[in-house]
């Protein structure tokens, strides 16, 4: 039963030197309308085709889904609402943001239109560094965000942070982490720095003009990171994640327990019915096959077993509840041990990962080598 939408809005302000992400820069509003009624138009025929349960979560991603204007934001919302309108009375709606995208208006207008939930891009709390990542806002731009976002009755506000990045340094993250936690907010994701291609940083990356942190200093932010999130009352959940209880994101743990979802909009990805899909990404032709066929779909197959059971794991474990026994056996009819029993053994020999009650998890050990933990699971189930 698929209980999860996931909307992409590919538009920003300007493209952040770090970013692969599948957005585009534009000043033409009427292309952002065009993109609407496309959009529409992938929701009516989704939901034709795969009628919704009751929706659970629904994620607004991006680009900058802020980047809509007041009028772009209630058309979109009243859309949302009329394809997916069998909703739980405690429906997760959350939407990104940046800091700066955001006014009273379309807060009120989000709020409104059911968004609950708000995440904002905010990566650092040192306005140099911003600049040197290539974003538009400064940190005084996230604390009038913040502040408006709760005035307008926003509670569940989560934030980004990165670590990792150029010329950053363990003071430079401690000093931002200090100002984050000055915020009273319940809800933090913090990831290192990826150098992806197709983005500047890549490029300057080639050329050796990009002064990273060592290994091992970025290794002492996330430890700081974790120290720092446990001392102010954030529990760890997942690698990258940390959240007072009760304000988990329940959207993103439908990803990591492997649960079907609705991917919709440009260069999303979607899982319903045993099925993997990824539309189109480039507008104009994520444009030109909705207007076709009804979905932009340029890949689509059934995940096996196998792979099923490989998901099952990496995503999993990147838990910190881990992966449930008895519900790995409930889904695939085999036991956890069965399956992985090798690979299982050796990594609890390593003391990567541990066995708590019925549940398999990393251990602190294992945390920041969840990566090769992960690895390991993948093209065992073929050989077995």
């Amino acid at each position: 039963m698929t209980k999860a939408v996931y909307i992409h809005i590919p538009f920003c302000t300007n493209k952040c030197y770090y970013c692969d992400f599948n957005s585009y820069v534009t000043k033409n509003p009427q292309l952002v309308w065009d993109y609407l009624d496309v959009l529409n138009k992938e929701m009516e025929e989704t939901v034709r085709y795969f009628p919704p349960e009751e929706i659970r979560t629904i994620f607004v991603g991006g680009g900058t889904p802020t980047f809509l204007d007041p009028k772009q934001m209630a058309y979109f919302l009243e859309m949302v609402h009329r394809h997916f309108p069998k909703r739980s009375a405690d429906l997760e709606f959350t939407m990104e943001a940046n800091p700066g995208t955001t006014d009273m208006e379309k807060l009120s207008i989000m709020r409104e239109g059911g968004v609950n939930r708000i995440s904002f891009g905010v990566q650092s709390f040192n306005d140099d560094l911003l600049k040197r990542i290539g974003r538009i806002h400064d940190s005084e731009q996230v604390l009038r965000s913040l502040e408006n976002a709760k005035k307008t009755g926003f509670e569940n506000i989560s934030i980004d942070l990165i670590f990792g990045l150029p010329d950053q340094t363990v003071v430079h993250f401690q000093d931002t982490l200090d100002k984050a936690f000055g915020l009273d907010l319940p809800h933090f994701s913090s990831y290192s720095l990826k150098v992806e291609e197709n983005t500047l940083f890549h490029t300057l990356y080639e050329k050796d003009q990009l002064p990273l942190p060592t290994e091992d200093e970025e290794v002492i932010m996330y430890e700081r990171l974790m120290e720092q999130m446990a001392k102010h009352g954030h529990r760890q959940y997942e690698i990258s994640n940390f959240a007072r209880p009760g304000f988990e994101s329940r959207h993103n743990m439908t990803y990591w327990r492997n649960e079907s979802y609705y991917g919709i909009g440009a260069g999303a990805h979607g899982y319903v019915n045993g099925e993997r899909h990824v539309n189109a990404g480039p507008l104009a032709q994520y444009m030109q096959l909705t207007g076709e066929k009804g979905l932009p779909r340029v890949e689509q197959f059934i995940v096996s077993r196998a792979e099923q059971m490989e998901d099952h794991m990496i995503m999993g474990l990147r838990m910190m509840e881990g992966v449930s026994a008895n519900d790995f056996r409930h889904r695939y009819g085999i036991t956890l041990q069965e399956q992985f029993s090798p690979v299982i053994g050796e990594l609890i020999a390593l003391g990567l990962l541990a066995w708590s009650g019925e549940r398999l998890h990393l251990t602190h050990r294992g945390i920041p080598l969840g990566n090769e933990v992960f690895a390991r699971f993948l093209g065992l189930v073929d050989k077995v």
